[in-house]
């Protein structure tokens, strides 16, 4: 029977690694499918994976319907058993009920990849809903990790290094700069463009806003920080630390 699977994760795990490694299973085995994407930051129509890994797309829109585009592939001939849904946080609360009848009216498979909250720790709302709705939520066991060697569950967003929790719950990109020239108050120069950057945190420092940067900054100025960073490292650093 057709299911709706939901894989989830922070950024770093190996959501889109493990989406183009199916769509290749289930493609090797003879089956039609159809590869969507919603704003990769390798850019658009495209399922990209930090190892390098590429392929093309379909590139999810908020006027995409899932039923449609399914219905327009079979009634032209195309096979489609199943669909690979990457950067499923991103799409829309209906879209993801569309897919969800896919699955029960066509049994059509569905494979959504997605991180399951933003920088802010709050559910994306196509992650919401998948959670909602999926026949199976499937947690990714490739760890991220903190800078500190823990376990990262959490997506912080960086500007200039500096760990923010407000904005726009989208902006693309890993590194990429977000925010154009601004010229400043009178007599002053146009300020260069802020870079934005995404880190995977442990909720520790998550919660401390202690980024990598951060970190490497507090511990070249050699400054007196309210609690032990060894104590939030592997077991026994901190007295390495010490001693």
């Amino acid at each position: 029977m057709a299911e709706l699977v939901f894989f989830s994760g922070t950024m770093d795990c190996g959501k889109s690694t493990l989406a183009l490694q199916m769509d290749h299973n289930h493609r090797a085995r003879g089956r039609g499918g159809v590869r969507f994407s919603c704003n990769d930051r390798a850019g658009e129509s495209t399922i990209s994976s930090r190892l390098g890994l590429k392929t093309d797309a379909v590139e999810v829109e908020a006027h995409t319907d899932f039923w449609d585009e399914v219905v327009v592939r079979r009634t032209s001939g195309l096979r489609v058993d199943y669909l690979i849904c990457d950067e499923a946080q991103f799409y829309s609360a209906d879209q993801v009920e569309q897919l969800a009848r896919l699955v029960d009216e066509m049994e059509v498979d569905v494979f959504a990849f997605g991180i399951t909250s933003d920088f802010r720790t709050r559910l994306f709302p196509g992650s919401q809903r998948l959670i909602e709705l999926a026949d199976r939520v499937q947690v990714l066991q490739v760890e991220a990790l903190c800078w500190c060697g823990r376990r990262a569950t959490q997506n912080a967003r960086t500007l200039d290094g500096i760990m923010v929790v407000e904005g726009e719950q989208v902006m693309v990109g890993d590194v990429s700069s977000a925010a154009p020239e601004t010229e400043g108050e009178a007599g002053r120069e146009a300020q260069p463009p802020r870079v934005v950057g995404y880190e995977t945190l442990c909720r520790r420092h998550y919660m401390r806003r202690v980024t990598a940067h951060g970190a490497n900054l507090m511990a070249g100025a050699d400054q007196t920080l309210p609690f032990d960073i060894g104590a939030c490292l592997w077991p026994g650093a901190g007295d390495a630390r010490r001693s």
